[in-house]
């Protein structure tokens, strides 16, 4: 880099929303040379580590996760830290019929409602690649890295995703799931804290797609998203059942996609739309392409990114 960058993490370090996040600052606490910056976030000094190469990651602490009071910690982010190029929030991972043993990575959005933050593929795939790399060395043979659909955690708390676009960075979360035991894991910790400072390690030239479609967990996106022999910037994933409930078989729905693909800044090159969505859907990647005059593929292409021909 010829610069040096800026991270903003999140904690959030009270019961009973500590899970991962406080159990990985502490960790973080052990490896670098945290300095308290003037900054205080409900009673908690904001700590600062500069790498070898100046770039800089700021650690802040919280009563709550930042997505569940967004409003109140908004002004915050606001005034502190603008100029950040990347913020992250540092928690666990759950929910009914959740897949256990992994490390997770989405962008931010309500895909229902259309808001979306804004999306840098590449600090996501250098996340990726981070944990996938010391989850190798680590031996964590039963645990995977992947990614997940884009939503936010403030919308299921009745937050206003509106606000998502008054912070300017782009966010991200950073996960492990998705049973206590599972969060509680010393090496999965370790693999969080080490994977953060390493958001900028690698710079490259990347082609951005859309991905539309598929489970929450999408493993045909997941799989591309960790093909690193391949230049392929993954970020914003809109999942089937949102865009049923969303309406994106619609004008509006076409819009709500529009916004989305203007969140990746660079813009994308390609749509990839998993086959399982209905033909309206389908429609609509079909619509976005033909507006942004870029090809529009079936995720099942994503299977031999050597015959890709926009790679």
């Amino acid at each position: 880099m010829s610069h040096s960058r800026k991270a903003l993490y999140f904690f959030c370090v009270k019961e009973p929303w500590h899970y991962v996040g406080r159990d990985v600052f502490e960790r973080s606490m052990k490896l670098y040379d945290l300095r308290e910056t003037h900054v205080a976030v409900d009673g908690y000094p904001v700590m600062e580590y500069r790498d070898h190469k100046g770039n800089i990651f700021y650690f802040m602490r919280q009563n709550a996760l930042v997505s569940y009071e967004f409003d109140r910690f908004l002004p915050i982010l606001k005034e502190h830290f603008p100029d950040v190029e990347i913020a992250g929030e540092v928690n666990w991972h759950g929910g009914e019929k959740a897949p256990d043993r992994v490390l997770t990575v989405h962008s931010i959005g309500d895909v229902e409602k259309g808001y979306f933050s804004p999306a840098v593929p590449l600090f996501m795939r250098n996340l990726l690649y981070s944990m996938e790399k010391y989850r190798v060395e680590f031996g964590l043979d039963d645990f995977t890295v992947t990614t997940e659909a884009t939503h936010w955690t403030g919308s299921i708390k009745g937050g206003d995703p509106s606000l998502i676009s008054e912070y300017a960075v782009p966010l991200l979360d950073i996960e492990i799931g998705s049973v206590p035991e599972t969060w509680e894991n010393p090496e999965a910790v370790e693999i969080l804290a080490r994977s953060l400072v390493e958001v900028f390690d690698r710079d490259e030239d990347l082609i951005n797609i859309l991905c539309v479609g598929g489970t929450h967990f999408a493993d045909c996106f997941a799989d591309a998203a960790k093909a690193f022999d391949y230049p392929l910037g993954i970020s914003h994933i809109l999942p089937n059942q949102w865009l049923v409930s969303g309406g994106y078989e619609t004008e509006e729905g076409l819009k709500k996609m529009k916004d989305c693909a203007a969140a990746i800044p660079g813009g994308i090159k390609a749509v990839f739309y998993h086959e399982g969505i209905k033909g309206p859907y389908r429609q609509t990647c079909r619509d976005l392409a033909e507006e942004l005059e870029i090809p529009v593929y079936k995720h099942k292409k994503l299977r031999k990114l050597e015959d890709l021909e926009i790679l």
